[in-house]
């Protein structure tokens, strides 16, 4: 018996595209006149990016070019925290960590249930931890759901994956 079509709505960042675009940044900051003399960095640690720079102003002013190279590289901008709080650093500068998504939260999960259910679609949706399995007789039904979450103004990043038919 074949196995009904389905998907995984998932939130994962990837790393490399990632990766690309701070070097990108980093780049272009290096060559920018107003950042001449100034001492701003972005690393990329496991679960946030360290942006380190002279003062608010110039970290607001790294984060714009840091947030232009990552939409130019197709990386997901919800999947980021750039509220976070700036704190004080050595030397009279500043630094801010912003935290990356990586998996759904409970609360992510239980609000693509609802978006999902409030269709009246024919499908199951499970949670699988930190991503949801939508699972349908129809590919339609899939797609129509896919579309609705799409078009839902959801506060997070996700994307869909592992799709079988």
């Amino acid at each position: 018996m074949a196995q009904d079509p389905s998907f995984d709505v998932v939130s994962k960042v990837e790393k490399s595209e990632l990766a690309n675009a701070i070097s990108q940044a980093m780049a272009e900051i290096n060559t920018r006149f107003d950042f001449k003399g100034s001492k701003s960095d972005i690393t990329l640690e496991e679960e946030h990016i360290v942006i380190f720079s002279d003062n608010e102003i110039k970290i607001k002013q790294v984060i714009d070019v840091l947030i232009n190279k990552l939409a130019k590289r197709g990386v997901g901008l919800r999947a980021f925290d750039f509220e976070s709080k700036i704190e004080a650093a050595t030397g009279n500068a500043a630094r801010m960590k912003v935290k990356i998504q990586q998996g759904l939260e409970k609360e992510h999960t239980k609000e693509i249930v609802k978006v999902i259910k409030d269709l009246k679609l024919k499908v199951q949706v499970a949670i699988m931890g930190e991503y949801v399995r939508v699972t349908g007789k129809k590919k339609d039904d899939l797609q129509d759901a896919q579309k609705a979450l799409k078009s839902a103004e959801l506060k997070f990043d996700f994307s869909f994956t592992n799709y079988k038919s």
